[in-house]
């Protein structure tokens, strides 16, 4: 849908020109003019008696169709993710920064992707994803400031921030299957619909004006209106949906990853997230449309950055955004995560985690949550080596964990992978099964991951005030004098760290001795396997 009425009316005013010291209306044609309109011309629209001696102050009018018009290209800002861009007579090609796009080139998105384009009066359009658009009209009238910029939204959503008319000419038109919007200057979104959603304008800030053939709609700022079909008139404007209010309990953007949760808005159908960065809210950053109230943003740039959340309502029309500036500082990258394993069971209440050096890294923080979001850490501790045991002792259940490097500013990088870990105080359980040993009793028991060395006590009384044996041995065995009477031992196990620390001994096992009429050269011994 093309709109004629405001062309023709811009055609038939004069853009007007105020004279400075030193202009002659022979300057000022060479600078503004067609080359087919002479200035005499001017001087005559004008009745100008001397074209080189003008009064400083005086206006000039300048009839719009005289004015020179030159082709200016659009530039792109900004890319996230795949975006294509083909011509009348050119192949697709991939869109990066800084690429000039004539007119007629039309600008396809990916399913995750966008691209902001600036155009000569540096007004944005924000392309997001999913979308098609033709850029039908990019020009500019000479120097005069006055730029014509007409668009075609084939296919989903764009955004749009209008620098304000500098003159009559002044243009900004998206035309979209149903309607078409013009501004002169404004922030508003257009949808061209498809699918669950119906094709809209909404508008954040300004005016904007909705035409197609079955009518017009002047759309006031913190309202949209629906364009169901070409032939129907845009509907009546409505009240954009409030913006989401922040919980603060759910939300955490001072570090990655990060976290946001926000109020439910009466009337969502579901919600808009995007991040942006602060001082070029139409650079897109990260977007996700969700259903829940809830969002969790794994990686994002350094910098000073603007969270965006929107509620979105059953015809697709999204409303005002609730919005959060924060700062991402450039820290290290995370280390490398080298024990415990991912889903690793430890026997200790205090666990020992060790990481990789990063080259960057002058220390280290680790967290320990019982939740994967670490909403409310159980442990923060911090360490300039690339291992730490926590300083006091969890309670035996599931967690996870995380470490992020620190500069030696101070400055902390954003936390790798959550890992689950297993902790667990359940007592071990031995079983017994006879080896041809000779008088030799030999304990074996299975390995502990976290361990270096083990220590093994054997008693003939549970209470273990007075051994048979107390040593530290290396591997999960351990050998012994076959005692000279029967009867029962007791044995239990210690797993030593790397770093000296010693975990809590397991639960006494017994072992049954035979009597000692069975004692001979080839007898029986007995092999302990001990499950720690």
């Amino acid at each position: 849908m093309t709109l004629f009425l405001p062309c023709l009316a811009a055609a038939a005013q004069d853009w007007t020109y105020r004279v400075r010291p030193g202009d002659t209306l022979w300057d000022l044609g060479g600078r503004y003019l067609k080359p087919s309109i002479s200035w005499h011309q001017l001087q005559a629209h004008n009745t100008v008696g001397d074209p080189y001696q003008l009064p400083p102050g005086r206006v000039l009018k300048f009839p719009i169709a005289w004015l020179r018009v030159e082709p200016a290209p659009a530039r792109v800002l900004a890319v996230r993710g795949e975006v294509q861009v083909s011509g009348p007579s050119s192949t697709s090609r991939t869109v990066s920064t800084g690429m000039q796009l004539p007119i007629g080139s039309q600008i396809s998105t990916g399913a995750d992707a966008s691209v902001t384009l600036a155009f000569a009066d540096d007004s944005h359009l924000l392309l997001r994803e999913n979308s098609q658009l033709l850029l039908d009209q990019l020009s500019t009238y000479g120097a005069t400031g006055m730029v014509d910029t007409r668009l075609r939204l084939q296919r989903g959503r764009s955004s749009n921030r209008v620098t304000p008319a500098r003159g009559p000419a002044s243009r900004y038109i998206i035309t979209a299957p149903t309607a078409t919007s013009s501004v002169r200057g404004t922030v508003f979104r257009v949808s061209a619909g498809g699918g669950q959603s119906v094709a809209s304008t909404e508008v954040v800030e300004g005016r904007v004006q909705v035409d197609n053939r079955g009518g017009r709609q002047m759309v006031d700022p913190g309202r949209a209106t629906l364009s169901r079909s070409a032939e129907l008139a845009p509907s009546p404007s409505q009240a954009l949906l409030p913006a989401p209010a922040f919980d603060e309990a759910r939300t955490r953007i001072a570090a990655l990853p990060l976290l946001a949760g926000w109020q439910p808005v009466a009337g969502a159908a579901g919600y808009r997230v995007e991040v942006v960065r602060a001082d070029a809210p139409d650079v897109l950053l990260f977007a996700r449309d969700l259903a829940d109230t809830r969002v969790v943003i794994d990686a994002l740039p350094a910098g000073a950055l603007r969270l965006l959340v929107r509620a979105v309502d059953a015809d697709g029309v999204e409303g005002l955004d609730g919005n959060r500036d924060f700062l991402l500082p450039d820290g290290p990258e995370p280390p490398l995560t080298l024990s415990p394993q991912h889903g690793q069971t430890l026997h200790q209440l205090r666990p020992r985690f060790e990481w990789a050096q990063v080259a960057q890294a002058d220390g280290s923080v680790v967290q320990v949550a019982s939740e994967p979001l670490f909403l409310q850490p159980l442990v923060e501790q911090t360490t300039r080596s690339t291992h730490l045991r926590t300083a006091d002792s969890l309670p035996a259940g599931d967690y996870f964990w995380r470490v992020a490097s620190v500069d030696a500013q101070g400055t902390r990088g954003r936390f790798g992978q959550a890992l689950p870990l297993s902790l667990s105080d359940a007592p071990v359980d031995p079983q017994l099964q006879p080896a041809p040993e000779g008088r030799q009793l030999t304990l074996r028991w299975q390995a502990a991951a976290e361990a270096s060395r083990y220590r093994v006590q054997v008693s003939r009384n549970a209470d273990f005030e007075r051994l048979l044996l107390d040593a530290e041995v290396d591997a999960p065995e351990a050998s012994l004098k076959r005692p000279l009477r029967g009867g029962t031992l007791y044995v239990r196990v210690q797993t030593i760290a790397g770093d000296g620390y010693a975990g809590p001994f397991s639960a006494p096992q017994q072992v049954k001795l035979p009597c000692p009429l069975c004692y001979g050269a080839g007898a029986g011994a007995l092999l302990l396997l001990l499950a720690l």
